[in-house]
């Protein structure tokens, strides 16, 4: 039965990225976190990004500030243990759960089990940014490097879900992030998701999210970016609701100004659409 609240409470599965630990975010951690407090959060999820597994999948601003794959590592474990002990310090204010953000690179399926068995996070957010080891949401350039390799928008879709499909299965993540990211710089989007050989890729992987009762984030993110609509597009959601998969709100924040921004609009969409916002838990 779909248990909506007369008054949802403000959460996000899916944010939390902050200056101190990511190259394009701003704000401290902890700034962040106090910012979730003052806004009224009743529980949120931490998501920084995983490190990536060599130099070769570095960003271009990871790259300017003379980083390399071992520092961001290094990085990374001060984030968890910063993490935790701001879980532990505003126990009883705010609920935190320290997660992280994975990709599929080459090699990032072995290297996240090894994260999440030495770092042994609460949860973390199956994501991609790169398909075939080609980034393709730093810039509009990159992804239409990402298009022109992959033969066209059709082809990078299809090539998408199906990796996404591949985490999904070989990861088990309790959440997926942004899942129609792929979308991101196609002014023709809604069109292409609605083609039959992208729609049966959806559809499959939205099956094996409600076999294992996975959580999709609605990421607030993309109304931020002049976007229509956020991540995930109505279509998507459609199915996601005749499916009975848990929505959740992800504000993906990345500074103190971006935290809970969008919230009300994303709660009101889910409620709209007959979505239960007795929110999931990641845990």
């Amino acid at each position: 039965m779909i248990q909506t609240r007369p008054n949802p409470t403000y959460v996000s599965i899916h944010g939390g990225h902050s200056g101190e630990f990511c190259n394009h975010a701003i704000d401290s951690l902890a700034d962040i976190v106090q910012a979730y407090i003052r806004r009224g959060f009743t529980w949120v999820g931490l998501t920084e990004h995983a490190p990536p597994v060599t130099d070769a999948f570095m960003y271009p601003d990871e790259r300017a500030a003379g980083l390399d794959a071992g520092r961001l590592y290094e990085r990374f474990a001060a984030y968890i243990q910063t993490a935790r002990e701001l879980k532990t310090r505003f126990a009883g204010t705010l609920d935190i759960y320290v997660g992280f953000e994975t990709e599929l690179t080459s090699g990032a399926l072995p290297f996240t089990r090894r994260l999440i068995e030495t770092f042994q996070p609460d949860y973390i957010v199956g994501s991609l940014h790169h398909v075939d080891d080609i980034s393709f949401d730093f810039s509009r350039e990159d992804y239409l490097k990402a298009v022109a390799s992959l033969g066209g928008h059709d082809n990078l879709y299809c090539r998408y879900f199906d990796q996404q499909y591949e985490l999904i299965e070989s990861l088990n993540p309790a959440v997926i992030g942004h899942f129609d990211l792929i979308r991101i710089h196609d002014e023709h989007y809604q069109a292409r998701l609605a083609r039959p050989e992208i729609a049966a890729r959806i559809k499959r992987n939205l099956t094996l999210i409600a076999e294992r009762g996975l959580i999709l984030d609605f990421n607030l993110a993309a109304l931020s970016k002049n976007m229509d609509e956020p991540y995930i597009s109505a279509a998507i959601l459609e199915k996601a609701r005749e499916m009975d998969i848990a929505v959740v709100p992800g504000d993906d924040s990345h500074s103190v100004e971006s935290v809970g921004r969008h919230l009300e609009t994303g709660i009101s969409l889910l409620k709209g659409m007959g979505f239960s916002t007795d929110w999931r838990r990641p845990v």
